[in-house]
């Protein structure tokens, strides 16, 4: 039987997987190896006291992930599939955030001869919003509509899009130029990325939002026969669509991917100025009455050990570490493909990264620690 401190290992020493070495590395029950290509983000999460192997191809990344009780995969969407089989491979836990609808199928393939847990799709969308989605479908007799918005947006937008880098420029693209799953009148069906257009406003502010890929994780395959719709779109500042159909329809930009992604991180800041708004309805019967539910949040960064993640570092990273906690303490199946769905929503709010989620901040630390790259 395993005991703690868990052997585990984070693929990626990005801003994401960085931020997750930091929030496992101060709980004290991990012992963590982090894995990348990149000798410099390397060396910056060794100073976070963590362990570090430098991984160039499928064969270290097998070495990297061997003897591991779990493993966090924090890589391109493009790598979940490989970083995955070696996880079934070596007999680890897996978890990873990508949003990638056909990684994701891939890996719940995977999972039916695993004697491991395979849980994609952990971070904030997909991942904490389709708990949220979960949670309120259970609240009805008769679900009837679930609806699912997140953005992750600066908080003092100065340009056209209105929008700024904060996350990956390719997972980004792929949500804007992917087929979209959802539920519409009891079917599951595809519809197209950039459409499904609305505007609202929440705490005074205007927004609107839009259809992207991969958001509602399995949630569609779940409550399949049990709701009448089920979709998710992102949210942004108004503007933001019109522009970015320009690029990608009129301009063909869809069908040269990198050379989009060359002219955003080119032309559009990034910034750690960000803020993660959530807003999820659902409507249905109960006790015969047409009743409806809602959730909202409002995620802001914060500076953890004297270091500054910003919100989508702290809500991505919360997310997957919540899961990996509640995995360990068999809060959760011990093997086989875990949806997000099957989270109870109590209790990734009651845990110690989760509680983020509930406007709570991170228990204390006493200990200092190394400074994080651009911190």
């Amino acid at each position: 039987m395993v005991r703690p401190p868990y052997p585990i290992a984070i693929l990626g020493a990005g801003k994401i997987g960085a931020a997750i070495a930091l929030l496992l590395q101060r709980g004290g029950d991990y012992d963590i190896l982090v894995a990348d290509q990149d000798p410099a983000r390397l060396q910056a999460v060794a100073r976070l006291g963590c362990r570090t192997a430098q991984v160039r191809d499928d064969d270290a990344l097998q070495q990297a992930v061997s003897g591991r009780y779990a493993v966090l995969n924090a890589l391109p969407f493009h790598r979940a599939r490989a970083a995955a089989a070696a996880c079934v491979r070596a007999g680890a836990h897996y978890f990873d955030l990508t949003e990638d609808v056909a990684s994701t199928h891939a890996i719940r393939e995977l999972a039916a001869s695993a004697g491991t847990v395979l849980m994609p799709q952990c971070g904030l969308a997909p991942g904490f919003i389709g708990v949220v989605g979960s949670d309120l479908s259970r609240r009805f007799d008769r679900l009837l509509d679930l609806r699912m918005r997140v953005g992750a947006l600066p908080r003092f937008p100065s340009n056209a899009l209105r929008y700024n880098l904060t996350w990956s420029t390719e997972g980004l693209i792929n949500e804007y130029c992917n087929a979209c799953e959802a539920i519409v009148d009891g079917a599951l069906v595809a519809v197209p990325p950039m459409e499904g257009y609305e505007t609202f406003t929440l705490d005074g502010i205007e927004y609107e939002a839009f259809n992207t890929s991969g958001g509602l994780g399995t949630l569609p395959q779940t409550l399949l026969g049990k709701a009448r719709n089920v979709d998710y779109k992102s949210i942004r500042y108004p503007g933001h669509c019109a522009i970015m159909k320009l690029l990608l329809n009129d301009l063909r930009l869809r069908e040269r991917r990198d050379l989009l992604q060359e002219i955003l991180e080119s032309a559009i800041p990034s910034t750690d100025q960000d803020v993660i708004v959530i807003l999820a309805s659902a409507s249905g019967y109960r006790q015969q009455r047409l009743v409806q539910e809602s959730f909202s949040a409002r995620i802001y960064g914060a500076t953890v050990d004297g270091q500054t993640l910003s919100a989508i570092q702290l809500s991505t990273a919360a997310g997957i570490c919540t899961m990996l906690d509640l995995a360990v303490h068999g809060h959760l199946p011990q093997r086989g493909f875990i949806g997000q769905e099957q989270v109870p929503l109590a209790a990734l709010l009651d845990n110690r990264y989760g509680r983020i989620y509930a406007g709570q901040p991170l228990p204390a630390r006493e200990a200092p620690q190394a400074l994080l790259p651009g911190s």
